[in-house]
């Protein structure tokens, strides 16, 4: 390969893709490789986070970066958005308070504001003041006797419709909706690599799996690494290592070592009866871990619902999350997990942890009992840098002069780790100082709604999934 690219990306998951993206938008050429057929094939995720609120220990700081960076994700990739809103609520088991999440509802409505003042095309969560309402038992008696809408357009029809199915006297009140919306990482996926393939800025490279990384830096040669795989050697001046929990994979390559966990999770397919109107995202809050871990169902078109629940029966695997060692910077999963991640799932544990997800929604929405299998679970395993498992931020690094890490936990990160190495680029001489063009990316404007919806309908399919996973439940 004689081509010298100026930037070399393993890893075209979220970070990957919005990375070369964000290089392209600005003319600036790179090879992007991907041992899948497709981008963005894991792990999953299904919802924006834009405000963390599915998460209630974590800092107040990390909901309001979660909220800044949704929105910027958010507006990058608006196909892949699903504007339903999502019921948050605390079961009576649990030793979390109602007041301490709606003081923090209360500074993300003030952060919402400010983010729109810096700039009203942030405004894509509705107003600040309908970001989240909240609704007593008393509220909820006089919901439950009101028709559903199969199409709800304001909270109070989203509520009705939800609240007919739960046992809300399992809950501590009050309950709330907030304008936190699902993600869509097949449209993600889809718009992704349609606009990589259009870009001449971009070589993808998928179905192509990196063997080693040769430094050579001190060779006086006019590029810093090669890259080779089994079709040839690619030389590239920069590099990043955007292969999510495989990280430490290549920096063993490098002789780096940076403390990681990496986690391996899955959620569930479900198929449930017909019900009279769209209902949104439910969240019954629960201790990581523990039987009561939370329960989380996703609705998506044609009756399929996604369904986590954080047990070590169901979302969590005992010894799914695992730790570097000093000497060895990529931690190693047991060979159930590896055997998950390579080879696939055996039927009968899908089956067996799909019925045991099933269950724990029942406890909440008596009439999901009749849920059945839907389809192959959901799944992937996510780098966590550092030692600490409830950390959901995580951004980049800079090991040496020419390359980072992206160290993504959540999706919505992506996009500040694409600008942060285009910075840095800038920075070391690699290119040359480039003048702001805006938020917004022409290249991933320029694919078509018709574009997407086909791919990602293929691309579900592909992966083994109903193809009604690749739609959104709200036409945009």
């Amino acid at each position: 390969m004689n081509k010298i690219y100026n930037v070399g990306i393993i890893g075209a998951g979220v970070s990957g893709v919005v990375t070369a993206l964000q290089l392209a938008k600005h003319g600036i050429d790179s090879v992007l490789f991907e041992q899948g057929k497709s981008v963005v094939s894991g792990p999953p995720f299904c919802h924006l986070h834009a405000g963390g609120n599915l998460y209630p220990d974590i800092s107040e700081s990390q909901c309001k970066l979660l909220m800044k960076q949704s929105i910027e994700m958010a507006r990058l990739f608006p196909e892949s958005i699903d504007e339903r809103p999502t019921f948050i609520s605390v079961p009576k088991t649990e030793k979390y308070e109602f007041n301490k999440l709606e003081e923090r509802l209360d500074v993300l409505v003030q952060y919402y504001r400010d983010l729109i003042v810096e700039d009203p095309a942030n405004k894509i969560l509705g107003a600040p003041e309908d970001y989240y309402k909240i609704y007593t038992e008393s509220d909820l008696k006089v919901l439950a006797q009101r028709p559903s809408k199969k199409q709800p357009k304001s909270p109070d029809e989203w509520m009705t419709n939800a609240i007919k199915l739960i046992d809300y006297n399992k809950l501590k009140m009050p309950v709330v909706l907030v304008q936190e919306y699902g993600w869509n990482l097949f449209r993600l996926g889809a718009q992704a690599q349609l606009a990589l393939n259009n870009t001449p800025f971009c070589d993808l490279k998928t179905s192509t799996n990196v063997t080693k990384i040769k430094d050579v830096r001190t060779e006086n040669l006019d590029y810093n690494w090669e890259v080779s795989t089994k079709n040839g050697i690619y030389k590239v001046n920069y590099l990043v290592n955007s292969s999510g929990f495989k990280a430490g994979e290549f920096d063993e390559l490098l002789h780096l070592n940076n403390a990681r966990l990496i986690e391996f999770k899955a959620a569930y397919v479900s198929k449930w009866q017909p019900i009279t109107g769209l209902i949104p995202e439910l969240i019954f809050h629960g201790e990581r871990g523990t039987p009561r871990g939370m329960v989380q169902l996703t609705p998506y078109c044609d009756d399929y619902y996604q369904i986590h629940g954080m047990t070590n029966e169901i979302t969590l695997f005992v010894n799914g999350l695992v730790k570097s060692n000093t000497n060895e910077p990529q931690p190693e999963f047991e060979a159930g997990i590896k055997q998950k991640l390579t080879r696939g799932w055996d039927y009968e544990e899908v089956k067996t942890r799909t019925e045991k997800a099933i269950t724990s929604v029942t406890k909440f929405v008596p009439t999901f009992k009749s849920a059945s299998v839907g389809g192959p679970p959901l799944f992937g395993a996510q780098q966590i840098p550092g030692d600490d498992p409830s950390l959901r931020i995580g951004e980049v690094r800079f090991p040496c002069k020419t390359y980072a890490r992206s160290e993504i936990v959540k999706a919505s990160s992506a996009l500040t780790v694409a600008n942060q190495v285009l910075n840095k680029i800038q920075e070391i001489g690699i290119m040359p100082t480039i003048k702001d063009s805006g938020r917004q990316n022409p290249i991933l404007e320029s694919i078509s709604k018709d574009e997407i919806d086909v791919l990602a309908e293929a691309l579900a399919v592909q992966r083994g999934y109903p193809k009604a996973l690749s739609r959104l439940l709200i036409e945009r």
